[in-house]
């Protein structure tokens, strides 16, 4: 299918499942709530295709802790305590750790791409937040996500029919592939940042990595040597270390 073709599926599938769920009213929407969509349709389009295109090159865990620089550096600029800033530092450590034995010109490649998804992620992060904030429900993101795969689509197309003619059941995978890691997680993310600082939603995203890396050695045997483990650790030390001082913090603000 390649890397076009999946990001295509994902994302058609993701929208067809919303619309017929959700129904987006849009008829009385006003420029503002139609420019702020858009530009979160774009920064999806962005992402979803730029990483596909990027774990096609280099290793799984290694695409996702590149990708998240974009959250990383997006929670650097608008950090407002120094702890916070202290978490990202450490996060932004086992990036650069991951990132320095990378010399192959093939992975070079890879990782080009991976930093372009990690700068529409970080896009994505605040798009997604000022989508919240001026459009209620998730109606917005069911048309960012149309117009996401309106943009990926004729990159994408012709490499999914083709693997779909040789193969009907990738419908299924892909739908299911739509709701795990699309409509759903999109939603859920959506939801929370409409309370939660794009900061600390860049922080706690250091997760992904570590759950990428052990996908990728679960399901495709991608194995990682021991500085990678290391770039990895670091930045889950750095997710949990942010949750953890978030939570104090909102405890003493409570008492």
């Amino acid at each position: 299918m390649g890397p076009t073709g999946a990001a295509t599926l994902r994302l058609v599938f993701a929208a067809v499942i919303l619309l017929v769920v959700v129904r987006p009213k849009v008829r009385r929407w006003s420029r503002r709530q139609w420019l702020a969509a858009v530009v979160l349709g774009l920064a999806l389009a962005g992402m979803n295709s730029l990483i596909y295109l990027a774990v096609a090159r280099i290793p799984l865990g290694v695409a996702v802790t590149l990708e998240f620089t974009g959250p990383l550096v997006l929670a650097l600029v608008q950090t407002r305590r120094l702890r916070d800033a202290l978490w990202a530092l450490v996060a932004f450590a086992g990036v650069i750790l991951l990132g320095s034995g990378t010399t192959s010109g093939v992975a070079i490649s890879g990782v080009l791409l991976a930093f372009g998804a990690a700068a529409f992620w970080a896009a994505y992060i605040v798009a997604s937040s000022r989508v919240g904030r001026v459009i209620e429900g998730i109606d917005g993101l069911v048309v960012a996500i149309v117009v996401a795969a309106v943009v990926v689509a004729p990159f994408g197309s012709a490499p999914a029919a083709r693997a779909i003619g040789r193969d009907p059941s990738l419908i299924w995978v892909f739908l299911i592939v739509a709701v795990a890691t699309s409509a759903l997680p999109y939603a859920l993310e959506l939801t929370a940042l409409r309370t939660l600082p794009t900061r600390v939603f860049g922080v706690l995203s250091s997760l992904g990595p570590a759950v990428a890396a052990l996908a990728g050695l679960i399901v495709i045997r991608q194995r990682l040597d021991l500085r990678e483990v290391i770039a990895l650790v670091l930045v889950t030390v750095a997710s949990v270390g942010v949750t953890v001082a978030r939570g104090r913090a909102a405890e003493a603000t409570a008492s």
